[in-house]
């Protein structure tokens, strides 16, 4: 009975979040409208003209393979400071002198532009390059997860943790059942602000290092004056991000909180 119970909170849940999702949306682009009819065509193209460049531009083949370099480079610099931020943020916090001394570090990883780590890489990986994108998304993400990691496995309650040695509880059983639930209410808000920060940091880097993708394709249009193409290939980054996030880590994430409520039962 309780399952059932569950299940049917879950799903009214997520219709409830997809009503609010849409909601949202429709609210946006009733703004944008109305920002289209202030400013006029040129410096801000409305949406149904923006929506018809862009299903124009989406029956090219070049436009295909402009956003699906982009989103393996995005996905691949996310990958990568999900698994590196997660770990290292993990280790970090079970040793207090280890978190003291990486909070310096983190401080100035999150102090640093990314414009400027795009820089180090072109001079490092040169450009027309995979390397110097894909680098600059990871460094610029990694301390918002580290942070995270970190923060989630330091706030863990002592008496749990002394429990679970006294008890002998093997490791691989004490990061499943103990650090794990606990950290992930830490970890997915970060995973989400990682993910949007790496599209942002992937178009200025294309922009200005590489020949392919959306943001050498952004730098095109914007030196052509073309806004209608280029708030096109904006709305198709935006696209990219919602259905990674809500098809990919919203999932993972309701999979999840079923997991932590099943256990706390």
């Amino acid at each position: 009975m309780k399952a059932l119970q569950r299940a049917c909170t879950a799903a009214l849940a997520y219709l409830w979040s997809g009503w609010g999702a849409i909601a949202s949306l429709c609210l946006f682009f009733a703004l944008w409208e109305w920002g289209a009819g202030i400013y006029g065509s040129l410096a801000l193209p409305g949406p149904l003209e923006v929506f018809a460049r862009l299903r124009h531009m989406l029956a090219e083949a070049e436009v295909w393979q402009a956003l699906g370099i982009s989103a393996w480079r995005a996905l691949w610099g996310f990958a990568l400071t999900l698994a590196c931020g997660s770990l290292l943020g993990m280790l970090a916090g079970l040793s207090m002198t280890a978190a003291m001394m990486s909070r310096p570090l983190v401080t100035l990883l999150v102090g640093m532009p990314p414009i400027a780590w795009l820089v180090l890489a072109m001079l490092w990986f040169g450009t027309q390059s995979h390397t110097t994108p894909i680098f600059t998304v990871f460094i610029a993400c990694f301390p918002v997860v580290f942070v995270a990691a970190l923060q989630g496995t330091r706030t863990l309650d002592g008496k749990l943790r002394d429990m679970a040695r006294a008890y002998r509880l093997p490791p691989a059983l004490m990061f499943t059942q103990l650090y794990l639930p606990h950290m992930l209410s830490y970890l997915f808000p970060a995973w989400i602000t990682a993910l949007g920060l790496s599209w942002k940091v992937l178009v200025m880097a294309e922009m200005l290092s590489t020949a392919d993708g959306v943001g050498a394709s952004l730098a095109i249009s914007r030196a052509h004056l073309d806004t209608p193409t280029s708030m096109a290939w904006i709305v198709a980054v935006l696209g990219l991000l919602l259905a990674v996030e809500y098809l990919l880590l919203e999932p993972v994430k309701r999979r999840v909180e079923r997991w932590r409520e099943a256990m706390a039962d």
